[in-house]
């Protein structure tokens, strides 16, 4: 397994994880105010998961994770790769019996690290799913709440929803994200001392 197909397996593995990617906080775009009489908004979920606490929080998780499989995948990686290196190096003063089983052991190896970053991959995107149902479970009484305050009928998500054009004043992405954060802190359980 060369150096490159390893740095591209981390790679690969870290990009399993599309809701770790935190923004870069950006200036914050000034919406216009939400119209009255209003009875449709959208919110931007994608947003919330990115700025709130909350969606942060899970982000962290899922990411740690994340990591501690590509530490393990790398060790295993540098193993691999010192079996080889002595196969290379000694493989013409070793015995045929000796060089035959240094080859099974790297054979096993490279299954081995096959196999690990199969079950990783699984393990980040089980633990993704199980995070972003919790999350989900979190935000929709919320939005519900800021949609009863706002006399909103109906609320789009904007990445699902076929929108094609929208008064920004309908977005009530900030409004969730403010009361999501209230929400939270009121039923953190108090910080030790």
């Amino acid at each position: 397994m060369t150096c490159s197909f390893r740095t591209a397996l981390a790679a690969y593995i870290l990009a399993l994880c599309p809701m770790v990617t935190l923004v870069a906080q950006q200036e914050p775009i000034v919406l216009p105010p939400f119209p009255d009489g209003a009875r449709v908004a959208f919110v931007n979920v994608q947003a919330v998961a990115e700025e709130s606490e909350a969606g942060q929080a899970l982000a962290v998780r899922v990411q740690a994770l994340n990591e501690e499989k590509v530490v393990a995948l790398q060790e295993q990686n540098e193993a691999l790769q010192e079996s080889q290196d002595r196969l290379a190096q000694g493989g013409n003063v070793m015995s045929q019996s000796a060089a035959a089983q240094l080859q099974r052991e790297i054979d096993r190896m490279q299954v081995d690290i096959q196999r690990f970053t199969e079950d990783a991959q699984v393990e980040v995107q089980e633990l993704q799913a199980e995070l972003q149902q919790e999350f989900q479970a979190q935000l929709i009484p919320i939005i519900g709440e800021v949609a009863t305050e706002k006399n909103i009928e109906i609320v789009l998500s904007l990445a699902d929803a076929a929108i094609i054009w929208a008064n920004m004043g309908l977005d009530i992405t900030n409004d969730v994200i403010a009361q999501f954060n209230a929400a939270s802190e009121e039923s953190a359980p108090p910080s030790q001392p």
